[in-house]
């Protein structure tokens, strides 16, 4: 790739760096793979990132001056279009974006090569458009009036495809939702667990389930404080979000609420658990991953990336309907799962650091050998 990139000035766009979830880690690899490339993003909340990240020249948008912008950049969304395009990308020529929302639609000059590696197209205009601006969060009218600016989203998320020369999706699941919403083609490559990090201790099955994600409406984990307390079975629950108020009320005492914990707190609450649940649908889904890495089974929604992670009646179990009484019977059954601890860390590792930075540097040089037209 070094031959391919001679004389070729990077450029690294991200949505926005809030905290370290699974679009971070991907970031990392590109941060490690061009060490001198600037970094593009809507809003930076100092801290939430790792140094490999911040330690580097990091450019914001006018968002970030905005009122709160960690705490409120979701209530400007509708400022995201006009954001993104006015990045000034005169002197690069490889623009590398990763994009859920509005990264995917900066605007490179004529000559720069543009790849993104997807994570989805913008979910909120999209597919889960209720899940955020339901009846229910709201009411009426406001509903009514997020319709009308989400629809307008939508369009520009599809009039902006044709500025990427190529596209990589986290999962086939993605490069499905990027033919019907864009109508291209997208080369696969999963993102990376550290598989290093990730293994497996030495105490047996535990007593707790797991839920390790955002706390967001569409990750249905209200579905997983239900079925725990159908089986009288503790669950612990490690992240924070906008729904927390709404779990918070709806568990019992049984549920434990960690927010966000560091890296060895996260290995052992995997490690020490009975399984870990994914009970919404996800675009890949690190979280299945890392519990497997760790040694630990998973029950999933039979949906969306889990279907590329999870081995039903092997590494865990996929359920059909995303109801509490059918996650409550999946969750039942774990304990007779054939696989060892050791076998489910070798079946992760398929989705190690190392697999997906190889895959990317290759995707990388074959873009720039020859960039698709549009």
């Amino acid at each position: 790739m070094a031959e391919a990139l001679a004389g070729r000035r990077v450029v690294l766009v991200h949505d926005w760096l809030t905290g370290m979830r699974g679009g971070e880690k991907v970031l990392e690899s590109l941060c490690r793979l061009f060490p001198q490339a600037d970094l593009l993003t809507l809003v930076h909340e100092r801290g939430s990132v790792s140094p490999l990240i911040t330690n580097r020249r990091i450019r914001t948008s006018w968002i970030q001056h905005l009122p709160f912008p960690a705490r409120l950049y979701r209530h400007y969304l509708p400022l995201f279009p006009i954001a993104i395009e006015h990045f000034d990308l005169d002197t690069a020529d490889v623009v590398i974006s990763t994009s859920h929302c509005a990264a995917k639609a900066i605007v490179p000059t004529g000559r720069a090569v543009h790849l993104c590696y997807s994570h989805s197209p913008m979910r909120y205009a999209w597919d889960q458009f209720d899940a955020y601006f339901g009846v229910d969060r709201l009411g009426r009218a406001g509903h009514r009036a997020a319709r009308h600016v989400m629809a307008a989203l939508a369009r520009w998320d599809r009039d902006t495809a044709p500025r990427v020369h190529r596209f990589l999706a986290n999962s086939a699941h993605v490069a499905g939702r990027i033919a019907r919403y864009y109508n291209r083609e997208a080369t696969v490559l999963h993102p990376p667990v550290d598989t290093e990090y990730f293994t497996p201790g030495t105490a047996g099955l535990g007593a707790y389930f797991l839920v390790v994600s955002a706390l967001v409406p569409y990750k249905r984990i209200d579905t997983a404080i239900r079925a725990a307390a159908m089986l009288g079975a503790p669950l612990k629950i490690i992240g924070t979000g906008p729904d927390a108020e709404r779990l918070h009320a709806l568990a019992g005492s049984d549920v434990e609420f960690l927010g966000h914990v560091d890296a060895p707190t996260l290995r052992e609450a995997y490690r020490d658990a009975r399984a870990a649940l994914l009970p919404g649908e996800e675009d890949f889904g690190i979280a299945p991953v890392e519990a497997q890495a760790c040694g630990r089974p998973v029950v999933a929604l039979a949906r969306g990336g889990a279907l590329e992670t999870v081995e039903h009646g092997v590494s865990g179990y996929l359920v059909d309907e995303d109801t509490p009484e059918a996650f409550a019977d999946a969750m039942s059954r774990v304990d007779a799962l054939p696989l060892t601890p050791a076998a489910l860390h070798t079946r992760a590792s398929a989705f190690s650091v190392a697999h997906f930075e190889a895959g990317l540097e290759a995707r990388i040089t074959e873009t720039l050998a020859s960039p698709a037209t549009w």
